[in-house]
């Protein structure tokens, strides 16, 4: 099953986030709820348990801060002391390799991964967006991004991590999830396979827990802390 944090990890707090260095800056997380580039970044923030200031960002009304410290203006972006990280997956690793008390990187397969990236991403996005792109089948495109989830199929065992979850199925998982709401029943009658996992996902405490909605952020506001911070059952 998908895991909560770990908490008996001793490097952990009480509250289950991460130590804080001595006058280090909280980390600020420029994210959109639904983009699932963010999302897997959220997730692997809130495994680590380091705690951040979320900014959530309107795509349409960027705030000019968001901008300012990103002029490819696409989310997520995480600020830190001395650097700003543009790409979801280095934020993923950027997070894990300070503290991963649920071994996520432990088997991580990082070419299936590219390969989500890339060429599926690339064939969901001209399924899902083909008004967009003038020479684009949609069909042809379903295919293609159907060959790279029939490939994940029979990785699974039950997970692409193995026996637990870990990196590799929670930064493909999002984008999973976004093609298969193209259309849920096509997706299930085509990859009975992949269902339980993604239905797995979608239910569990993790991906509720990123998917909290939040206002858009403006600066003023009250910093949102991410992940909140919660107690042990």
């Amino acid at each position: 099953m998908f895991p909560e944090i770990s908490r008996g990890n001793p490097s952990l707090l009480g509250w289950g986030l991460a130590p804080k260095r001595p006058n280090a800056m909280t980390p600020i997380l420029y994210s959109f709820r639904r983009c699932p580039y963010a999302m897997r970044a959220r997730l692997a923030i809130r495994s680590a348990g380091i705690q951040t200031e979320l900014r959530e960002i309107v795509l349409r009304d960027k705030a000019p801060e968001f901008l300012d410290v990103s002029p490819k203006a696409t989310v997520p972006v995480l600020v830190t002391t001395g650097q700003t990280i543009e790409e979801s997956y280095d934020i993923m690793l950027w997070a894990l390799r300070q503290n991963d008390p649920d071994d996520w990187l432990q088997n991580a397969d990082h070419d299936l991964i590219k390969e989500a990236d890339g060429p599926f991403k690339d064939a969901l996005d001209r399924t899902k967006y083909a008004v967009r792109f003038e020479d684009a089948d949609p069909e042809v495109e379903r295919e293609k991004a159907n060959t790279f989830l029939r490939k994940i199929t029979s990785q699974l065992n039950p997970y692409l991590g193995g026996s637990k979850p870990n990196l590799t199925d929670m930064a493909i998982l999002p984008f999973v999830r976004q093609f298969a709401n193209i259309d849920r029943a096509r997706f299930d009658a085509d990859h009975t396979g992949l269902k339980s996992w993604l239905d797995e996902f979608l239910t569990s405490d993790q991906f509720q827990a990123i998917m909290t909605k939040y206002p858009k952020w403006q600066s003023g506001d009250f910093a949102t802390k991410f992940p909140v911070a919660h107690q042990s059952a």
